[in-house]
């Protein structure tokens, strides 16, 4: 744990290690400026203007280290809310490791996993939800979790989960007050008023449980399984996805032995793509291993694409295929393949009763756009967008389930008209749960599990 200690000064290599142009280097903390002074050789630091760049040299008692850039951002004013010093030295891992040691040796500490962030949320610079949005947009690998990580980092659901519970925090007075004139049996919280706003903040909490569906497949990527039988041309539609002969195709059945995988940006969303060998009767063990594996893939996949070919199939053949499949039909695509050969339409025609979801020629790159199109409706539901403020982490859904489990203790107690400790007993569970959040409500073990998950320079 490292909270104890946050008034102490840190440092440490705020860019990837490794040789670059340039590197940073970044310290906060009370003394920041001081140990700065010390060491730089240029403008005294000390009397500089807050948010300014100045040249100078580094040096050590025996040697110069680097000639540098040097910020200067003072408090309260800084992403830590402390004096910060930010290093701009060139790229060499000898030149870091030494202005880093000299730093130190001048009364500075390297800083732990997430402990600059840690500092903001501490001091008061953002809360909880947007200090773990630091983490999400340095992890961002597409448009879309950029986006929700920038939406979060801008207050997202923080806010008004905040405004809620400060409404609720208000009525929880005023029954702690009626406690205090249970003989007059007077009520100062108005119980219709209360059960409004419980019902307000539901339709919140409901909302925000709804999006984590969407939330975890922008953070994590949405796992894309396209399955069939052999010949159906999943490793053709694989390369028609990607615009790329990224598998290898060939009339001869069975030729995927193997998963292939590869991924795919639609709208801002990324899919990983895996093409599997096709579903039937093995006919050796190296097929058998490779039937075994696609079956254990389409039963964790986020999206199964299941691709039969409208020559060779009969509409009985591809309902017993769709049975026999571990999936549900909230995540499974059913595309018809091959409708450019030769009677490829008349032979579509027969599938009316399957209903598939598309009819495509992944070799001709027939309706590919509109199967992209199928697939980001099919996780970007149209209830829940990307403009609205989305839940990504799985320790926020825990909290707002236990919360949402602790508004409805709160209704029953209303309802059945509990005596008023029960029922203030029961918001303050709701309080607490909301809280934890949004981190008004939090202890040493959260914090130190959130940050350590940090890299050391954040």
């Amino acid at each position: 744990m490292f909270v104890a200690d946050h008034k102490d000064t840190i440092v440490a290599l705020s860019t990837a290690p490794g040789v670059g142009a340039i590197a940073v280097i970044r310290m906060s903390g009370d003394k920041a400026i001081d140990i700065m002074t010390a060491v730089f050789k240029g403008k005294n630091l000390a009397e500089a203007k807050a948010n300014t760049l100045h040249f100078g040299r580094i040096e050590s008692e025996t040697t110069i280290i680097d000639e540098v850039v040097v910020g200067i951002f003072r408090a309260p004013r800084s992403y830590t809310g402390e004096d910060i010093i930010e290093v701009s030295c060139h790229g060499s891992p000898y030149i870091q490791q030494q202005i880093l040691t000299l730093l130190i040796a001048k009364g500075a500490r390297m800083a732990k996993p997430g402990e600059f962030t840690m500092r903001a949320f501490l001091n008061g610079k953002m809360d909880l939800t947007q200090a773990e949005a630091v983490a999400d947009l340095i992890a961002a690998q597409s448009q879309a979790s950029h986006d929700v990580a920038i939406k979060q980092m801008r207050s997202g659901y923080g806010d008004a989960l905040k405004n809620l519970r400060y409404e609720l925090i208000h009525f929880a007075s005023l029954i702690e007050l009626e406690l205090d004139f249970s003989e007059e049996d007077v009520e100062f919280a108005e119980r219709s008023h209360l059960m409004h706003l419980l019902e307000q903040i539901n339709v919140e909490l409901d909302r925000l449980i709804k999006s984590f569906s969407l939330g975890n497949v922008i953070r994590n990527g949405v796992e894309t399984v396209i399955a069939g039988r052999p010949n159906a041309g999943k490793s053709t539609l694989l390369n028609a996805l990607l615009n790329e002969d990224r598998a290898i195709v060939s009339e001869i059945a069975g030729t995927t032995r193997d998963t292939i995988e590869a991924e795919l940006n639609i709208k801002g969303v990324r899919f990983r793509l895996i093409d599997t060998a096709g579903i039937r009767e093995a006919k050796d063990e190296i097929e058998k291993i490779g039937v075994a594996k696609t079956m254990e893939k389409i039963k964790t996949a986020t999206l199964l694409i299941y691709v039969f070919d409208v020559h060779t199939m009969t509409p009985e053949e591809v309902g017993a295929d769709l049975d026999s499949l571990v999936s549900s039909g909230d995540n499974m695509l059913v595309i018809a393949n091959k409708i450019d050969a030769a009677g490829g339409q008349e032979r579509a025609a027969l599938f009316t009763k399957v209903n598939p979801d598309g009819f495509i020629s992944s070799l001709q790159k027939v309706n590919i756009e509109r199967l992209k199109d199928a697939m980001f409706a099919r996780i970007v539901h149209e209830d829940i967008t990307l403009e609205d403020a989305v839940v990504t982490n799985a320790r926020h859904l825990e909290a707002l389930r236990k919360a949402r489990a602790t508004m409805t203790e709160v209704q029953d107690a209303i309802a059945q008209k509990t005596s008023g400790e029960l029922t203030a007993l029961s918001i303050r569970y709701a309080l607490n749960a909301i809280g934890e959040i949004t981190g008004e409500v939090t202890n040493d073990d959260l914090l130190d599990n959130i940050f350590r998950k940090f890299c050391i320079g954040k």
